[in-house]
């Protein structure tokens, strides 16, 4: 294919029009008067705020958003939208439901996979919660000590007897507790929570010298050394992937939720609750649903409360009931008591009745403050 030079005339294509050459201009000695800027101040008065206008238009476009559950426009203060559909869900409508209004990005059921995630193997289920290895002569012996002390009781003078905290009676089967553990790793791996079997004080939350118990109002009661010896070998039983037998099930309506994987009796030493403690101040306006109270002080700036959003374990998936509904009441099977154990406040769930297999474990979260609305729970 043949080139052209289009700034050569011989090689120039074909044109009805003529160049005409422009005439010079004539040199001046005077120079151009200086142009006058406007002032910032002029330019903004005469802008339109940008911010107004779009504050304007997202109202238009949300005036109409109705809820997707009831359809109702009606009570703006509890419609959700979804930051990533723009649908509306009131707050109630929800399943399960919201009880704060949720603090920076919200999704809706849909757009987020709240689901267990795949079941995990046994050795990831191992190292998530850090399980020691044990001997068969360790269990001999703490099973002879236990039966030192049955018989020991026996034998005592019956006398009135005080309802003593009962240590925790995991499956026999070892491919069922570990299949419990399972369902515990799956949820707080889904919910991005580490696993935790104690409280943790993290820099720049509440330390731990601000654990007092005797800042407590109006006082707390002390664990006694029996029911302390108790809780410790329950603890020693969790580090040995010895669990009550509980598994976590998502509950399209309630959430994820615990259920008795078998028999339990009553005052049985479920799960103490742990987390991150932080001072309640620290915490007012935290969307979490899963704050517990650990110290109630006659000062408010020094009441401590614990936060499972990072850590945490079993307890903090197990629900609180409708305290303004006589038959939700009916299936509370535990409660969680603060104690003093060695001068610290701890929180503590116990069985309050025998829970069968197949129950889910519910219990009161207005045990203390009454604070906590439950009126929309099932």
């Amino acid at each position: 294919m043949a080139t052209w030079n289009a700034s050569s005339p011989a090689a120039s294509p074909c044109s009805s029009r003529r160049r005409t050459k422009a005439p010079a201009r004539r040199p001046s000695s005077e120079s151009p008067p200086p142009r006058k800027m406007k002032s910032m101040a002029e330019i903004m008065a005469k802008s339109v705020p940008v911010v107004e206008q779009e504050e304007e238009e997202d109202e238009d476009s949300y005036s109409n958003v109705t809820c997707e559950k009831c359809g109702s426009g009606e009570g703006d203060d509890e419609l959700l939208l979804c930051d990533k559909c723009d649908r509306g869900f009131h707050m109630k409508c929800l399943r399960p439901i919201v009880v704060r209004v949720p603090i920076g990005t919200w999704l809706c059921v849909d757009c987020s996979d709240q689901r267990p995630v795949r079941r995990l193997s046994q050795k990831k289920i191992l190292h998530f919660f850090r399980i020691e290895k044990h001997t068969h002569q360790t269990d001999k012996l703490e099973l002879s000590q236990e039966t030192r002390k049955r018989r020991r009781s026996c034998s005592l003078t019956v006398k009135k007897r005080r309802r003593k905290l009962l240590p925790l009676v995991p499956s026999e089967d070892p491919d069922q507790r570990l299949a419990q553990m399972g369902t515990l790793a799956s949820a707080l791996t889904a919910l991005g929570i580490k696993y935790s079997d104690g409280l943790n004080y993290v820099p720049g939350m509440a330390p731990r010298s601000a654990n007092q118990s005797k800042l407590e109002k109006g006082g707390m009661q002390v664990l006694c050394k029996e029911d302390l010896e108790t809780l410790e070998q329950c603890q020693s039983m969790y580090r040995r992937g010895e669990c009550p037998p509980l598994v976590v099930v998502f509950d399209p309506l309630e959430g994820y939720t615990v259920e008795a994987d078998g028999p339990i009796k009553d005052l049985t030493f479920i799960a103490e609750y742990t987390g991150d403690v932080d001072y309640l101040k620290n915490r007012e306006k935290d969307d979490c649903d899963s704050i517990m109270t650990l110290l109630l002080s006659e000062d408010p700036s020094k009441t401590l409360v614990i936060c499972p959003d990072k850590f945490g374990n079993i307890s903090r998936f197990i629900n609180g009931i409708n305290n303004h509904n006589p038959v939700a009441k009916k299936k509370q099977n535990c409660k969680c008591v603060r104690y003093s154990i060695n001068g610290e406040c701890r929180v503590l769930l116990v069985a309050t009745r025998d829970i069968s297999k197949g129950e889910r474990l519910y219990y009161d979260y207005n045990g203390y403050e009454h604070e906590y609305p439950t009126h929309h729970f099932l």
